[in-house]
């Protein structure tokens, strides 16, 4: 099967939503929505942050088994999509202590490959074929940062009455 041309793609935006998150990316040119649940939401928001916790959550006790082991992320890939549930592969590299590297490919939930990533500063990539079929979002995102900005206007003007 021959490879499939992949876009890096940036982590625009997650915004909250009644029923988890969404999850922006894109490129200059269109940005798409992947929905997540809550908490996977909350952990990216928690990577991208800096946060410190108080305890591991579930991507960091992956860091931490990954990082035991000699491995790490290298990338992860939204490489399908299918009646609007996409798919994601997780790519590792691991050197054992003869400084043997081994790349390992794993499926994943496309949310636990971008926390992942996001968490380890690893690029994002999305297959052509998926960037070509998803809705453009960019103006949905775009009106989500207008609004906002407006928003915190309005509480910049309320505290300094």
């Amino acid at each position: 099967m021959p490879q499939q041309q992949v876009i890096p793609v940036q982590l625009k935006a997650v915004v909250p939503t009644a029923n988890g998150a969404a999850l922006f990316l894109g490129t200059e040119e269109k940005t798409f929505v992947i929905y997540v649940d809550a908490n996977v939401g909350h952990a990216i928001n928690m990577f991208l942050a800096g946060t410190e916790k108080e305890r591991p959550l579930t991507h960091d006790l992956m860091a931490h088994v990954l990082a035991a082991f000699g491995a790490k992320v290298e990338r992860a890939v939204i490489n399908d999509v299918k009646n609007s549930t996409f798919y994601a592969r997780l790519i590792l590299s691991a050197e054992n202590e003869l400084h043997q590297r081994k790349i390992i490919e794993l499926d994943a939930r496309p949310s636990d490959c971008i926390a992942m990533a996001i968490q380890q500063k690893a690029p994002i990539f999305v297959s052509r074929v998926v960037l070509d079929e998803v809705d453009d979002a960019s103006d949905a995102l775009k009106q989500i940062e207008t609004t906002k900005e407006g928003e915190a206007a309005g509480e910049e003007d309320e505290s300094s009455t």
